[in-house]
């Protein structure tokens, strides 16, 4: 799935969708780590969980100070993102990895293009940029995993 979070040419849209997001990768993660049977990669993605909770902390914040909208929850991209947790569970762990990887590549561009917005402060920046990281990392990972 390719997302346009990123594009807005509202800072405080991209705030938005970017909150919107985060809540559809946390449903995910929640999904995720109901359907593994392996504990060691549950104990992971929950860890990964824990960032995304933090991203969604951190642009509430920043929602605030730009006085955006704060969504209470994901939006139709949600049920994409766990619909395709539940299908690949059908086929195992390795699967579920596979299709959170490609839900990272998401997040990944999302924040990617946000740290570039015009109107992106030096503190937004800073936060993106660190997200992005985080997102890299989790994507990585799924990647390596769903490989072994």
């Amino acid at each position: 799935m390719v997302t346009t979070v990123g594009t807005e040419t509202a800072f405080s849209d991209l705030v938005t969708n970017l909150i919107s997001l985060e809540h559809d990768a946390i449903a995910a993660y929640d999904s995720t780590i109901e359907r593994l049977s392996d504990p060691e990669l549950a104990t992971r993605v929950a860890e990964f969980r824990q960032d995304h909770i933090q991203h969604l902390n951190t642009l509430q914040k920043i929602a605030t100070s730009v006085n955006a909208e704060i969504p209470e929850g994901g939006d139709m991209k949600q049920w994409l993102t766990t619909g395709k947790i539940a299908l690949a569970d059908l086929m195992g762990d390795t699967a579920i990895l596979k299709a959170m990887r490609s839900n990272e590549d998401d997040t990944v561009a999302a924040y990617d293009r946000a740290r570039n917005h015009d109107d992106a402060i030096p503190e937004s920046r800073e936060f993106f940029e660190h997200a992005l990281m985080d997102e890299k990392r989790h994507r990585a990972w799924m990647e390596k995993a769903a490989q072994a």
